[in-house]
């Protein structure tokens, strides 16, 4: 995520063009629950100012107790590290210069040209797959996304790969650490999105390109790239940026369309037959949606959910017949769907994600509390103070 809010003092102010050997950070959690593992970021610009590390030296930083924390410097300049707050609670904070340290990873995405392309990314909680482009001649095209279901806080995504392809033991069953049960075929998946005009999703297909940005300890951020998009007999370029923080259930997802033109657009999780159920909150200027799935024999209960943190003009549930490319097979496919104005020069962001009973979350109403104080981060955000 993160909307954070910067108060600097003024001795700080009064200093920044005067390097110094430390200063200390302040988060306050305005919330009345606690954010323990929401990401704060600084940006390296004001850290540039107050502290010039020297060669081979970084950020470092350190807690109330002096003990160092995990920290990590991303691609698009800034230090990022968990909050660590309890409610209506501050928590205090030093940075220096010092020589880099190792921390043990809590987030993880590669390309995995070994599965037809696939690119599969994770952290301590969630994983998620998308398909690349040599799928599409085996099982047509898919641009939905792709669940895996975790129960442990260890990365897990090359393991499974790996006795899944030497077939060891196939991931679509539950040895212990989860599996993926989620059937994704031609649809939206756990949230993707496209474009919704005339009343009617415009799928594209796999993504044919793939650049990782930054790859943890904290955060893993990639950009999949598309062939252009026929919406309405026009063609727009697509990409997207994921980026998915540790401790977070949700995935951040900025669609890109060169459009010149405002579009609407939807992104959508996929509905199924069944006992399910539908719950959404657009009532404050940040929206959600959770959709709970039939229960499975297999796997248990999941619940996908999705955050705008610009809003949602409308929600509906869409429901479509496409071709299979290679069966020829008619099939019938229902989303439910957050529709939005994709406006030229404007990305789209939100986050979508999911929850499950035999990890961390046994009723819909647990998830459904994670996803309201996500949504309510976003509209309160931390309040970052910093001194000398």
């Amino acid at each position: 995520m993160k909307r954070t809010v910067f108060l600097w003092s003024t001795a700080a102010v009064l200093t920044a063009c005067t390097p110094v050997k430390t200063f200390r950070i302040t988060v306050e959690n305005p919330s009345d629950f606690d954010r323990l593992t929401e990401m704060v970021e600084l940006p390296l610009s004001v850290l540039s100012a107050k502290i010039a590390p020297g060669e081979g030296q970084t950020y470092v930083l350190r807690n109330a107790r002096q003990e160092t924390v995990p920290a990590q410097v991303t691609f698009d300049g800034k230090l990022i590290f968990q909050a660590g707050v309890k409610a209506k609670g501050t928590a205090v904070y030093t940075v220096s210069a010092g020589v880099p340290q190792a921390f043990a990873p809590k987030t993880y995405g590669r390309f995995v040209p070994e599965r037809k392309d696939d690119f599969a990314w994770e952290n301590d909680r969630v994983a998620f797959r998308i398909y690349g482009a040599a799928l599409v001649e085996v099982d047509g095209p898919s641009n939905g996304l792709d669940l895996w279901y975790k129960r442990t806080d260890r990365l897990i995504i090359d393991k499974w790969y790996r006795d899944d392809l030497a077939g060891v033991r196939s991931y679509h069953e539950d040895h212990g650490e989860g599996l993926d049960d989620y059937k994704v075929g031609r649809t939206l998946g756990g949230g993707m999105m496209a474009p919704y005009a005339g009343n009617r999703l415009w799928l594209n297909e796999n993504f044919i390109g793939q650049e990782l940005l930054e790859n943890g300890p904290l955060r893993t951020t990639f950009r999949l790239t598309y062939k252009p998009v026929e919406v309405d007999g026009k063609m727009f370029d697509e990409s997207r940026i994921f980026s998915l923080d540790a401790g977070s259930q949700l995935t951040k997802v900025t669609q890109i369309y060169g459009t010149k033109d405002a579009m609407p657009v939807a992104a959508g999780i996929v509905k199924r037959n069944g006992h399910d159920a539908i719950f959404q909150d657009l009532t404050g200027t940040v929206a959600s949606l959770v959709y709970a799935e039939p229960e499975s024999e297999t796997a248990g209960k999941l619940y996908v959910g999705m955050v705008f943190p610009s809003g949602l003009e409308k929600t509906l549930v869409d429901t479509c017949t496409l071709t299979h490319a290679v069966t020829g097979r008619e099939e019938t496919c229902s989303h439910l769907l957050g529709v939005t104005t994709c406006r030229p020069g404007s990305p789209v962001t939100y986050y979508t994600g999911f929850g499950w009973s035999k990890s961390g979350f046994p009723t819909v109403d647990d998830f459904r509390k994670y996803i309201a104080h996500f949504a309510a981060s976003l509209q309160e955000p931390l309040v970052i103070k910093t001194e000398r």
